[in-house]
């Protein structure tokens, strides 16, 4: 079986949790004998191909953003090509510019979508391009959501023609290691032990201004892992609050994350919007049995961290209840680890990579079956 995935990005140009699925995804269908391709888009001047474990990647230069939607002449000029070489091809919704592809070509193979956000921001745009966004839906033999609670909530996948099928997001243990022990004293050192951890890309939708409100109301160290849009301006509004107990540690290796999720008290991720549609960096605190506070705004968030059994689950943009819950924590330890384990056991589950792949797996061999 030969598959085409086709997204925007993907490593080593750029680190978010799609990116993450795919990685997932690929290594999981790759050791149940499924042949990948991917087609990405990059910044680099000219194409390659890179030969990873996981896959063979296509890398296309970037030759316009159109509203944050990039666009390669170079990768429609070979499109074709690799639908020819392919059995399925599967997309990561949304990216317009895909959507433009699979209808210019007529796509005969079997097709799906893995709808993993509504657009939130472009709202202005929607109303050129939903005609569009529509036909390619539609066109899809199988759209898949990533969560029951988005299903429900998107007005989207409530309007398809054919009931969408849901499959998580998961993640691997193997591909998170714990860290090595010289890591972890090297930030018990620095940090010491008992703080909360936010990590991911700093981007508007995560609610990390919020975070730094609820901060100042809380006699608790406060880490911020990662690096993004926000940066300066999150590190700006900590400054003019004269936060003691904020640290930004900027974009931290995979074994540095593993060690502050290690010496974490709880993961705190607050995003917003739905543009925070599902949420990796829950499965990563879930996985490493850490309890965790997020915003209930009608997304796969809520499906990973239960309300009261594997975290607890606050307003969106409400630092008060924000601060609350983190001091719930802070007072009560014996639940903070209750509830981390209930987050373990609920990751094991729902959300490995090995079922995920598996859930495509049967998937891909039904549509062929068709």
């Amino acid at each position: 079986m030969r598959v085409l995935h086709v997204y925007k990005t993907y490593f080593p140009d750029t680190m978010g949790g799609i990116e993450q699925v795919l990685l997932q995804l690929t290594s999981g269908l790759a050791a149940r004998g499924v042949e990948n391709r991917m087609l990405v888009l990059s910044p680099t001047a000219e194409p390659a191909v890179i030969e990873r474990p996981e896959a063979q990647v296509f890398r296309y230069p970037i030759t316009l953003q159109l509203a944050s939607n990039p666009v390669s002449w170079r990768a429609m000029r070979h499109f074709r090509a690799h639908l020819e070489w392919a059995d399925i091809v599967h997309y990561q919704f949304p990216w317009p510019f895909a959507d433009l592809l699979h209808l210019l070509f007529r796509v005969e193979i079997p097709s799906l979508a893995t709808y993993q956000s509504d657009i939130v921001r472009q709202k202005r745009l929607m109303r050129f391009y939903r005609p569009m966004m529509d036909r390619f839906l539609d066109a899809m033999d199988l759209v898949v959501a990533t969560s029951p609670d988005y299903l429900g909530s998107s007005s989207v996948l409530s309007q398809l023609r054919r009931p969408p099928q849901v499959i998580p997001n998961g993640l691997d243990d193997s591909s998170c290691p714990r860290a090595p022990q010289p890591l972890l004293d090297r930030w018990r050192a620095e940090l010491g032990e008992g703080f909360f951890l936010f990590v991911g890309v700093l981007r508007y939708y995560k609610g990390l201004q919020t975070l730094i409100q609820a901060a100042a109301k809380v006699n608790t160290l406060v880490v911020i892992a990662g690096d993004g849009p926000e940066h300066s301006r999150l590190k700006d509004m900590a400054r003019q609050s004269a936060l003691t107990n904020v640290r930004f540690l900027g974009r931290v290796t995979e074994p540095d994350k593993a060690a502050l999720l290690e010496l974490s008290r709880a993961f705190v991720f607050p995003s917003h919007l739905r543009s925070e549609a599902f949420g990796m960096s829950l499965i990563e605190a879930a996985m490493y049995a850490r309890p965790m506070i997020s915003c209930e705004i009608g997304s796969g968030m809520s499906y990973i961290n239960q309300d009261g059994k594997t975290g607890l689950v606050v307003p969106p943009e409400a630092p008060d209840a924000l601060a609350c819950a983190m001091q719930e924590f802070v007072d009560h330890p014996d639940l903070a680890s209750r509830m981390g384990q209930a987050a373990r056991q609920r990751y094991e589950q729902l959300f490995t990579g090995s079922q995920m792949a598996d859930a495509y797996h049967r998937a891909y061999q039904c549509m062929l079956s068709r």
